[in-house]
């Protein structure tokens, strides 16, 4: 019964399981290789002169062929696939022209460097797809179809247009349609990250990926299941993942031409002297094979990642985690902070800020029946209740007995305490006019502050109301107004409704919020404030806010994000502290400044050892002193960002 789509979802997911254990098996590969070539190097150094000359030399041959593998069958073969000559092979040329000529060890040191600088960029590069399987776990594989009257149970890649599906209460909902029959409460945290459920009743939108949590529902699909929302979502991640900046496609150019200008001018050197300058052939072999070791770019390769791995190290112990240089390098190049709403702004869980009840009622008394009765519910709002009257001083829950306890269509519940009907829920459950007539319309007044509005009746009257809302974090007004005062535009993204996003927006004092964005309607945002701004942020925690996270040109998660927006970001705020985004864009200030030093220095090193190997100044030895000596140079410095 398998169709097309279906083999090719399962060959998908089978893909990216077996990708991501490759990627395992190449990174730690190539970390191993590279520490046990430093070993044999280090090794042979220390016993030089206790061991044979031909011992010395096989040490070395065996550490270039462990640390060089890697690198030198990715140099090969991109050249072959591209008919151009890379870094990788000029580096390989440079360690076996340095041994070629004596200096074995400087030979090796060169390739461990570029072995280790290599296995570093692997686990920094390759995190293909985790965040898509993750994404892939919340697609259901099976729907339940009815057809004809007669249910089946039927991958949900042989779903079409049309078809008629029941899914029952708790169950994740496997394509997007519209409801033909029944209510229920549906957790659309996947698509807009809200934590309090959207009540859905008939011929309400519903999408795949959601959850309907108290109430069975029968759906009609409206659309091919490669084509939900959610499909959506997976494709953008994937989308924006594969775009490259403006910065890299300039090195991956600038790479080649750099390659054939030292390799052009190593052949010219060889034989030109020779030529011109009355130089002899041994002397010109010589000079060549000391341009090929001076022009290697391990300064230049020094010159970042020392200092990138320092501040990656140092943000880390500060509650900030890097997941590559490259974002430590942009991140002060940004000039717009786009903000998701919900657990990033918020905490991301309602609690209870206003209670007003009957003057005729104990408040207490009231609190820990209205407790009691939400205790029994799973609803996000119902768990609020029940904490915050657990909360209250010297109020119990244990004295009271619920009876007859009845979810009704995701609008409410309804029980029996002591023999006596109590509701709780939305105005429309209780008695829309009794509800909102109660205490002089306070409800409204609530409600326009962003508060979801909880009502509470006894018997036939309205006697309680509770307001809940999702609270912004301490540190969240700080944040944004330290962001503000350095030039920067900070905008609001939200999935929530124009009056929360409006109640929240203007407490933290953001420049400008959008409401009602779905996780598409975000990623256009993002393109439109990258249009007008340039370098734009986004900062989110959720499912929902992994595609814009993508497409930023810096995606920042939450540390108690879901594990699609850990796995998309390119910054984890560990300890969910959003003062820690002004003291990293500190930290990438400070790592430019030396980055920039010491690309300057190790140019200007490179130039100074290139002409006076011209000019025969310098010999073999005393140029790789300079190579190496000005690579450790460079890498002290960047240590400084350890402090």
């Amino acid at each position: 019964m398998s169709t097309k789509t279906e083999v090719l979802n399962e060959n998908q997911q089978k893909g990216f399981k077996l990708t991501n254990l490759n990627n395992n098996l190449l990174i730690h590969g190539e970390l191993i290789a590279a520490l046990l070539s430093g070993a044999i190097i280090l090794s042979a150094w220390l016993f030089e002169n206790n061991i044979a000359h031909s011992l010395f030399v096989a040490m070395h041959i065996i550490a270039f062929v462990i640390g060089g593998f890697a690198k030198a069958k990715e140099g090969i073969t991109e050249t072959i696939e591209n008919k151009e000559l890379n870094v990788e092979l000029l580096m390989i040329f440079a360690a076996i022209g340095s041994a070629a000529i004596g200096f074995w060890t400087e030979g090796a040191i060169l390739i461990f460097i570029f072995a280790l600088a290599g296995a570093l960029e692997t686990y920094t590069l390759n995190k293909s797809n985790k965040e898509i399987s993750s994404l892939m776990k919340l697609q259901p594989e099976e729907a339940l179809r009815i057809k004809n009257g007669v249910e089946q149970i039927v991958p949900v890649s042989d779903l079409v247009v049309g078809d008629n599906i029941f899914v029952r209460a708790s169950e994740r909902i496997p394509a997007d349609g519209i409801i033909i029959k029944g209510t229920t409460a549906v957790d659309e945290s996947a698509i807009t990250g809200e934590s309090v459920p959207v009540n859905k009743e008939l011929d309400h939108e519903v999408f795949a990926g959601t959850v309907a949590m108290n109430g069975s529902i029968s759906v009609k699909i409206t659309k091919q299941t490669d084509e939900t929302l959610f499909q959506k979502i997976i494709q953008m991640v994937q989308e924006a993942q594969e775009e490259k900046s403006k910065t890299q496609l300039f090195i991956e150019r600038f790479e080649g031409t750099y390659v054939n200008i030292v390799i052009t001018a190593v052949i010219v050197m060889m034989f030109l002297p020779y030529l011109l300058f009355d130089w002899t052939l041994t002397e010109s072999i010589y000079r060549a094979m000391v341009l090929l070791v001076v022009a290697s770019p391990c300064a230049l390769v020094a010159s970042i990642m020392p200092a990138t791995l320092s501040a990656i190290s140092n943000s880390a112990k500060n509650g900030v985690l890097f997941k590559g240089g490259v974002h430590v390098e942009n991140f002060i190049n940004m000039k717009v902070f786009a903000f998701d709403k919900t657990g990033t702004l918020t905490n991301g869980a309602p609690v209870v800020t206003d209670i007003h009840v009957d003057p005729a009622y104990d408040v207490n008394n009231l609190i820990s029946i209205v407790g009691a009765i939400e205790k029994e519910s799973t609803h996000p709002l119902a768990r609020a209740i029940t904490t915050f009257s657990l909360d209250r001083k010297g109020n119990s829950l244990k004295n009271v007995v619920v009876e007859n306890m009845q979810t009704i269509g995701g609008n409410g519940v309804e029980a029996i305490v002591s023999e006596e009907k109590w509701q709780i829920g939305k105005a429309d459950f209780v008695g829309e006019e009794a509800a909102f007539g109660f205490q002089q319309g306070i409800a409204a007044k609530l409600a326009n502050e962003g508060k979801t509005i909880v009502f509470v009746k006894h018997e036939n009257k309205i006697v309680a109301l509770l307001a809940l809302k999702d609270t912004v974090r301490k540190e969240a007004k700080q944040t944004i107004n330290q962001l503000k005062k350095r030039g920067i535009h900070t905008v609001m993204l939200t999935g929530d409704n124009e009056i929360t996003a409006r109640a929240v927006a203007e407490e933290v004092g953001v420049d400008d919020y959008i409401a009602e964005c779905l996780p598409e309607e975000k990623v256009n945002h993002l393109k439109l404030l990258k249009e007008a701004y340039g370098q734009v942020a986004m900062v989110g925690d959720g499912i929902n806010d992994a595609p814009a996270l993508a497409t930023a040109n810096v995606g920042v998660s939450m540390g108690e994000g879901t594990d699609v927006a850990l796995e998309t970001a390119d910054i984890v705020l560990m300890k969910n502290n959003l003062s820690k985004i002004t003291s990293a864009i500190d930290r990438s200030s400070k790592m430019n400044r030396i980055v920039k030093q010491n690309v300057f220095f190790s140019l200007a090193i490179i130039v100074t050892l290139i002409f006076s190997n011209f000019f025969q100044v310098i010999d073999l030895p005393l140029g790789v002193i300079g190579h190496e000596g000005s690579t450790i140079l460079v890498i002290l410095n960047g240590l400084r960002l350890l402090k």
